[in-house]
């Protein structure tokens, strides 16, 4: 990532990305800095780079002839040798995905020499998250039902400043705003960072979401509040327009007054394991952004370095499978057409819903910012009940995205737990009141793959 990014920042640069400028800057860009972070050094457009990048690459794809895009899918599984082809496990191969059509219903098969998997993260599997409705893990469940290696998925971070408000769900108050110098405040005014770490705001996310999550409970108030208000009102509407429209529309001025914030389930640092290349233990797939494990983030991501490395595994990945492509020459096999064997049942449709909540209430009580091995063992029970229901139900109803997703929650669920259980100590965003230090000997890896959970040193 230090080597290639670089180089990926300008070739964004002459797709179209506009990043914010500033003509004092030695760069010419205006450098952001954010929590544990010891210098300015992150180019963003205002306060949605992530926007901005998205929107310019879209657009490139859409201007070249031979890239088709199949909008409102939503895959199923990916298509192994072994599982649909009958091939032995030891010649396994992805050759792509199975995937069900919103519109239609209908099952499309998608057979490639190459596939990545670019789903996302899994924020819905708790009640309270940052992310959209549509990360709920897809990749990474499908990656482990078809027998690649996940890596670290008990290390997920929680935001620390999610917008409180009845009339907004998910909406990011942008960790920028503390780089800027904004203040985390109690209801009653004061500041208590300083309490927990001598970079007070600036502290890493873990240490600061466990901070407000401590004096909320210690308070019983639903929030606390970050308060940027001090500084020019110019300033803040410049550097934070959509923060800034967004509260506004909902009544709260922060050029005036303070923002209501809480934790909240905001990026997974564990995934589908990957080498630097971007490829994962099964041939044929690749994986890149927040479904990936590059290792690079660690125990604790720091801000804005998944934006980069999303950008820098993905072009890995697209040159090593090109260059696969050129050498292997692959046959394309031919898949079975898909099976429509699921019964419609309408009075089913409750029992979605009724786990889909069960699963993010007590993965958020018992597998949240704080964890102990009861709590954890506790979830470790229920989850184990609820994915063997599940298994039933799915193969007795007709395919749904909400079924899909559903039954990908659980699985991300289980490999939380499974790996929160498995490591006995605590670590970046794992933290377990039953072993609240540091052991050097958990200094690797943990990995599940074929049913069995395992640590290992990442080669360096």
């Amino acid at each position: 990532v230090v080597q290639k990014g670089p180089e990926c920042l300008r070739e964004l640069i002459e797709m179209g990305v506009k990043f914010t400028l500033n003509p004092e800057s030695v760069t010419g860009y205006d450098l952001a800095r954010e929590g544990g972070h010891s210098q300015r050094r992150i180019l963003h457009a205002a306060d949605s780079t992530g926007r901005e990048i998205e929107e310019v690459l879209i657009a490139r794809c859409r201007e070249h002839e031979n890239i088709v895009f199949w909008e409102d899918m939503a895959a199923i599984d990916l298509l192994t040798a072994s599982k649909w082809l009958g091939m032995p496990r030891k010649e396994d191969y992805c050759w792509g995905t199975y995937a069900l059509s919103r519109e239609s219903g209908k099952v499309h098969a998608f057979v490639a020499g190459a596939t990545l998997l670019a789903s996302g993260g899994a924020g819905k599997v708790y009640l309270y998250t940052t992310n959209p409705d549509i990360a709920t893990g897809d990749g990474v469940a499908m990656a482990l039902r078809a027998g690649a290696r996940i890596a670290n998925m008990e290390f997920f971070q929680f935001h620390p400043t999610c917008l409180y408000h009845p009339a907004v769900k998910n909406f990011l108050i942008s960790e920028a705003v503390r780089g800027e110098g904004a203040i985390l405040k109690l209801k009653d005014g004061s500041a208590f960072m300083a309490a927990y770490d001598e970079r007070k705001e600036l502290a890493p996310r873990d240490i600061v979401a466990r901070a407000i999550d401590y004096e909320m409970k210690k308070s019983g108030d639903d929030c606390v509040f970050l308060d940027i208000s001090f500084k020019p009102a110019d300033f803040i509407k410049e550097r934070f327009p959509l923060i800034y429209t967004t509260c506004l529309k909902l009544g709260i001025d922060i050029t005036k007054e303070p923002i209501p914030v809480v934790p909240a389930a905001h990026y997974l640092c564990g995934g589908v394991q990957v080498d630097r290349l971007g490829k994962t233990s099964l041939p044929g797939l690749y994986a890149s952004g927040e479904v990936s494990c590059t290792g690079l983030h660690g125990a604790n991501r720091l801000a804005s370095n998944s934006l980069l490395e999303a950008i820098v595994y993905s072009s890995q990945a697209a040159a090593s499978a090109l260059k696969e492509q050129a050498v292997q020459k692959l046959t394309l096999p031919e898949f079975p057409q898909w099976r429509y064997t699921h019964k419609d049942d309408p009075d089913e449709k409750v029992v979605i819903t009724q786990n889909w909540d069960e699963i993010r209430r007590f993965m958020w009580n018992y597998v949240g910012i704080v964890r102990s091995q009861k709590r954890l063992l506790r979830a470790k029970r229920r989850i184990n009940s609820l994915v063997h229901e599940l298994h039933e139900f799915y193969w007795d109803q007709a395919l749904s995205v909400d079924l899909l997703e559903l039954r990908n929650i659980a699985v991300v669920a289980e490999l939380i737990i499974s790996s929160a259980l498995y490591r006995r100590e605590s670590r970046g965003l794992h933290y377990n009141i039953d072993y609240p230090d540091s052991d050097p000997d958990w200094l690797a890896d943990t990995i599940i793959e074929n049913g069995q959970c395992y640590s290992a040193k990442r080669a360096e």
